[in-house]
């Protein structure tokens, strides 16, 4: 029997390193990892690598397992509020790219896919470098999840957005270094058309996987959702599975006759047979994703090496971050004191918890948030769209059946106490007082996973009516599967334009991929590497 070997795998787009976590655990080892934002990658090399940025820019030293690809500035202290979209082009700033791409192994590059791409095109060592893992071997898996505002239904989804070029350059990446398996993650909303401006349809997952095909990788579409992974949170996010065509045909003598991944692959490989024969001609609807969702899909995941993406019980929010509260604290649920010990050789010890830092929330924001609170408890549309419309300037008056309901809750007071209203008009003259703006905000429902729609603070607030506040990073950590240990770097939070740079904690919890999902993935790609070994 062969040894049970550590895979390889390059990580691009690594953000703050929820993916990298998750296939640590899964068995692989770190090649290599490209991240644009050095807020995020302040964040990763403290993690994976026990340096201290912070530490290293005060003593005007540079950390030895992360190298600027280009930067305005030659010192650190500079560079880690320098904006990513201002970073000079190859040879024209300051770079730390290594003579010796040996020293590149196990390491973090910082800066713009788009100039690495250039970098390996320029530079044939550092493409036989990568390409061979540093070690005279395969790069086993590519994994990463291009930048995705411009995909988001939350977003202007702009067609010719600049991001949306990312997933090419993804695609650029992988046709140089030819790794065995690739994983690309996206948001959801890349399975929504498009429209152009003269109305076509445009359908960028599909746009992808023909991309792909074309340099010889059968992609498998999922849709899938972390919370079948053990995530308390209801995330849905597209994955696409690209398997290189000669390690697809060494394992399909696995795939048996009837056999789920049978079933899974047979539309992937009719498309791949019309790509490679014209690829202009290959039509919309010739590609199926499968969908989570769908019971018949859901059970080709249940049954086939996709498993491990659907084998967890749900975990509510109240599992993930009880024991967090500033008033009553419960004990560490099972969840809890489970994914710590998860991760525990994988991250430093530590013996407290950071980034549980509470924010300042106004009397007024507080009352506003128990008003929230008690409408997550009715549970009812109308009620919470009669409430925001007085919230909001639109109405001055509640329908009498919807106060029948209301008035059976406390609510919080300027005093700071709470109290039932006993009568209506009061009540309204209230809502008048705490007018909002805010489109999304809502309390969290402390029995279900958490809504996806949580990156800003702004997003949520807690389900305890003694905790009247927004969440900490540490308790939106807890909620993407972040074991404690795993601890967030540089700014807090930002604000104005700097929004469209600075990717602060709470940014990097929001982006990232939730570590369990990222440990599922990983199991199910070491299924199929696992085969290849037989």
């Amino acid at each position: 029997m062969k040894s049970q070997k550590k895979f390889n795998h390059i990580e691009l787009f690594a953000g703050c390193g929820g993916l990298s976590l998750g296939l640590d655990k899964a068995g692989f080892k770190l090649t290599l990892a490209n991240e644009l934002s050095p807020m995020a990658a302040e964040t990763f090399a403290y993690n994976f690598f026990n340096e201290n940025f912070e530490q290293l820019a005060k003593k005007n030293k540079k950390p030895k397992k992360a190298f600027w690809l280009s930067s305005q500035f030659d010192t650190l202290t500079e560079r880690l509020r320098e904006n990513p979209f201002n970073y000079p082009s190859l040879h024209k700033g300051f770079s730390d790219i290594p003579n010796n791409k040996k020293q590149l192994e196990n390491s973090l590059i910082i800066g713009n896919i788009i100039e690495l791409n250039h970098l390996i095109e320029q530079d044939n060592e550092l493409l036989l470098a990568l390409k061979s893992a540093f070690n005279n071997t395969e790069v086993d898996l590519i994994s990463g999840g291009p930048p995705c505002q411009s995909f988001s239904m939350a977003g202007l989804r702009e067609k010719d957005s600049d991001k949306n070029t990312l997933p090419w350059e993804f695609a650029n990446f992988v046709a140089k270094i030819q790794p065995k398996i690739v994983l690309l993650e996206n948001v959801t909303g890349i399975l929504r058309a498009f429209k152009d401006k003269d109305g076509s349809l445009y359908h960028a997952w599909f746009e992808v996987a023909k991309v792909f095909a074309t340099q010889k990788y059968i992609p498998l579409c999922l849709h899938v959702n972390a919370r079948f992974a053990g995530v308390p949170q209801n995330r849905p996010r597209f994955i696409m599975l690209a398997i290189r065509h000669d390690v697809f045909l060494k394992l399909t003598p696995f795939f048996k006759k009837g056999s789920a991944e049978e079933t899974l692959f047979a539309p992937s490989l009719n498309f791949y047979t019309l790509v490679q024969k014209n690829v202009k001609k290959v039509a919309w609807g010739s590609l199926p994703y499968f969908d989570v969702s769908i019971e018949e899909h859901f059970n080709l995941f249940k049954n086939s090496f996709l498993k491990h993406l659907v084998n967890q019980k749900e975990v509510n929010v109240k599992s993930a971050i009880d024991d967090l509260k500033i008033n009553n604290p419960s004990y560490p649920s099972l969840f809890v004191r489970n994914l710590n010990d998860k991760f525990k050789n994988i991250l430093a010890t530590r013996k407290e918890i950071y980034n549980h830092d509470l924010r300042n929330n106004s009397q007024l924001v507080k009352c506003r948030f128990r008003i929230y609170q008690i409408l997550q408890q009715c549970d009812r549309r109308d009620i919470t769209n009669a409430v925001f419309d007085i919230l909001k300037g639109k109405e001055d008056r509640l329908p009498e059946d919807i106060w029948n309901v209301l008035k059976k809750f406390e609510y919080l007071q300027d005093d700071n106490q709470m109290k039932v209203f006993e009568h209506k008009i009061e009540f309204e003259e209230f809502l008048k007082l705490h007018p909002t703006k805010k489109q999304t905000q809502k309390a969290l429902n402390k029995d279900c996973p958490a809504p996806a729609a949580l990156s800003i603070p702004d997003d949520a607030c807690h389900y305890d009516e003694k905790e009247l506040r927004v969440l900490t990073v540490r308790e939106m950590a807890r909620i993407q599967s972040f074991p404690d240990n795993f601890v967030f770097r540089s700014k807090i939070t930002t604000g104005g334009q700097m929004r469209k740079f600075e990717v602060p904690q709470y940014t990097q919890v929001g982006n990232a991929v939730p570590p369990l999902l990222g440990l599922a993935l990983g199991k199910s790609v070491t299924e199929l590497l696992r085969l290849l070994e037989k």
